[in-house]
């Protein structure tokens, strides 16, 4: 036990007389036991999942090109998965944390996540991606910093919050899946929470006393950036916060054109990230709001989550009304104008994948054209289902990276349509065979009554158009071929479409899906496989020595992971992980030094 008390800064000890041989990507550790707890956000005891016994869980912090290494291990009574919203884990997306790549961690097991946050910066977060864990919690923010050689766009800010803005249900999510099972609707959240808490009381009649509610601490005459994720279910929300200004500057990895909001809609797995300065004059505490869209006034009133802005020298509580929202609630043509007017900061430094003239998107040649169109929930084989393109996805049990590796036949079809199917809708693991460096085209046309988030792993994408009714190739004529913003998540309004671009250069098999919680359990998504022809190790990385076997490959031997049956489990893991890594290291010094 005195090796391992003394290790850690032995370990330290060796990793710098390394790098003063060859000046390696840091490593950053995180160690994570995700497990339920008991907490009552909105005033109403239920089971929320926890990382560390915290919820929200804690902020994953690297800076770019850090090899980050998180260990997980689930103490939940069912399997887990966790995935890394907006990271691009280029050439690997063995780590990416979906069912297409990766076998679920078993009840009392733990598996060590390993990946670099190669060429990106920004604000992203991370969340429990399989059998609607979400919706329990067990998300938390990713900053990715830049490196001190690039500067920011803008000045330093003096602090730096991290805000989680999402709907919540007082009922478990087991129960939320069951309701979805039997072809039920969710109906109104109860609430919405902000950083896992309830709303301030605004209000004696719309919130009950004795909910907790989130604080932020700031001093007058600075300037503070706030890093906000709609974590929820499927509920767009409005963002603002009283008497002060919103800049925007990034999002989802993108600097983009630096504007005023007084508010803005921040729709289901969307971040954002703003500078606010405390210009006030601190008579009382300020609001800050996120209030649910596109419903009703007196639905929005009760889906409102309210938390506080506190000056160092503020002389009182806040009262008095909330901030208004948006004047018409209903108003999607207002949210889509904002949409419009976020712009990429095409002059601003800073890491980011530079694929073959992605900087002049808009002369690339496109080689594919994906019209996507989703529908409201229809019924296949007596189950209530959602599509794309008439084709509701299924997982196999074999993950299809995983089958790929192997040669595994029948896991998966390569017939994915590139327009919607005439035919009634079916159930299928059909799989879109994307070209390799190729620039595709992707169209996602709404069909549903409500607005849809779709995001893409592994990339970010150009946001090059949006607008109300039916996609045609005349569209292509409003197209921005200049500074569309380059996120991974987008707004897709009902009965609209929006138009994004991809550079396929990462290859592996990457998620495409709807953020919409609901959807996606049943079925919104799809898998895009890329694919280098020529034989090479340098565009994807080798599977993991620890990876997980399931499906037609359960029979393989699995890695040597001990059951996490004892709270010593989890650091021995990571004790072996360190002497692996320590054994590299010597073995590298011959070599480099």
């Amino acid at each position: 036990m005195a090796l391992f008390r003394f290790f850690p800064l032995f370990l330290i000890n060796i990793l710098v007389f390394v790098s003063l041989c060859f000046a390696g990507d840091p490593f950053v550790y995180y160690d994570w036991e995700v497990s339920y707890i008991t907490a009552a956000p909105l005033g109403v005891e239920q089971q929320v999942i926890a990382i560390n016994k915290k919820f929200p869980g804690p902020i994953l912090n690297a800076t770019t090109n850090n090899n980050v290494v998180v260990n997980v291990t689930n103490r939940l009574d069912e399997p887990l998965l966790m995935t890394w919203n907006g990271i691009q884990h280029r050439r690997n997306s063995w780590q990416d944390g979906v069912l297409g790549t990766n076998c679920p961690i078993p009840k009392d097991w733990n598996w060590t996540y390993q990946f670099q946050v190669k060429d990106q910066i920004g604000s992203f977060f991370y969340f429990p991606s399989i059998n609607f864990q979400r919706a329990a919690g067990g998300y938390g923010g990713i900053i990715v910093n830049n490196r001190a050689v690039i500067s920011l766009p803008f000045g330093e800010p003096d602090g730096d919050f991290t805000i989680l803005i999402g709907d919540w249900y007082n009922r478990n999510h087991t129960d939320l899946r069951k309701a979805l099972n039997a072809g039920k609707d969710l109906g109104i959240p109860d609430g919405v929470l902000i950083n896992g808490k309830g709303p301030y009381r605004y209000n004696n009649t719309l919130v009950p006393d004795g909910i907790e509610h989130a604080t932020f601490d700031v001093h007058p005459g600075k300037t503070y950036r706030l890093r906000v994720h709609n974590v929820g279910i499927s509920t767009s929300l409005n963002f603002r916060i009283q008497n002060h200004n919103l800049l925007l500057v990034e999002t989802e990895g993108g600097y983009t054109v630096q504007q005023n909001y007084s508010n803005l809609d921040i729709h289901v797995g969307q971040s954002y990230s703003f500078l606010v300065t405390m210009d006030q004059n601190a008579s009382t505490d300020y609001y800050v709001v996120a209030s649910a869209r596109f419903v009703n006034e007196t639905h929005w009133k009760k889906v409102t989550g309210v938390a506080i802005l506190h000056y160092s020298n503020s002389k009182g509580k806040a009262a008095g009304p909330l901030p208004e929202p948006p004047n018409d609630q209903f108003d999607k043509t207002f949210s889509m104008n904002q949409a419009r007017s976020i712009r990429w900061n095409v002059s601003a430094s800073g890491a980011r994948p530079n694929p073959q003239g992605s900087f002049k998107y808009g002369s690339i040649n496109v080689t594919d054209l994906y019209v996507l169109k989703n529908k409201p929930p229809v019924m296949i084989n007596g189950k209530p289902r959602t599509t794309l393109n008439g084709i509701s996805y299924v997982n196999p049990d074999t993950p299809l990276r995983l089958a790929d590796e192997f040669k595994v036949k029948g896991v998966y079809t390569l017939d994915f349509p590139n327009k919607p199917l005439t035919g009634a809708p079916r159930m299928g693991s059909s799989v879109i065979n994307g070209t390799y460096r190729g620039f595709m085209e992707v169209v996602l046309q709404n069909n549903d009554t409500t607005v849809q988030s779709y995001h893409l792993d592994g990339y970010a994408f150009f946001v090059v158009g949006m607008d109300y009714g039916d996609w045609t190739e005349n569209s292509r004529g409003t197209y921005n071929k200049w500074d569309g913003v380059a996120r991974s998540t987008i707004q897709v309004f009902p009965g609209a479409w929006t138009a994004i671009l991809i550079s396929l250069d990462n290859v592996g098999f990457w998620n495409l899906r709807t953020e919409n919680l609901d959807t996606w359990y049943l079925g919104q998504e799809v898998y895009i496989r890329i694919v280098n022809p020529e034989a090479t190790n340098k565009t994807e990385l080798p599977i993991p020595d620890n990876a997980f076997f399931c499906g037609a490959l359960k029979d393989k031997k699995q890695p040597p992971h001990n059951p996490a049956n004892s709270k010593s489990a989890a650091p021995s893991n990571r004790s072996e992980l360190f002497f692996a890594l320590l054994m590299l290291l010597f073995a590298a010094i011959p070599v480099f030094c």
